[in-house]
């Protein structure tokens, strides 16, 4: 089971990397507007505030990935726990405030990773 959630944990990590980029670093190309929903005009309105946002959904990653290879399993643990917990918050803030399909892109991965994290 620890193998599965440590997995999973991984993978909501490289989820929040995927979208630091794209709101860091793509925001304004066709890729970033498409799996956002916005138009070039917004996108370029609102570049900093986009990479702003980015850098945020990389302290959850790190969080995610120092959890993962903090040398003390029970700390790891805790802290995985943690951003999780946080990345839950904020899917549901975005699900409700943006796109409801933010509840499933980020919120479910996070719900099942933080369910094998609780069991393992």
């Amino acid at each position: 089971m620890t193998i599965i959630s440590a997995i999973l944990v991984a993978l909501v990590a490289i989820e929040h990397v995927y979208i630091l980029i794209l709101e860091m670093f793509l925001w304004t190309t066709p890729r970033a507007r498409k799996a956002f929903g916005t138009s070039k005009p917004f996108a370029e309105d609102t570049k900093s505030l986009a990479a702003n946002q980015g850098l945020y959904n990389g302290f959850l990653a790190a969080g995610l990935f120092w959890g993962l290879i903090y040398p003390e399993a029970a700390i790891g643990h805790q802290i995985q726990i943690f951003f999780l917990g946080c990345v839950l918050v904020a899917a549901v803030y975005g699900g409700l405030t943006a796109k409801r399909s933010i509840l499933f892109v980020q919120g479910l991965p996070a719900f099942v990773a933080l369910a094998f994290v609780s069991i393992s």
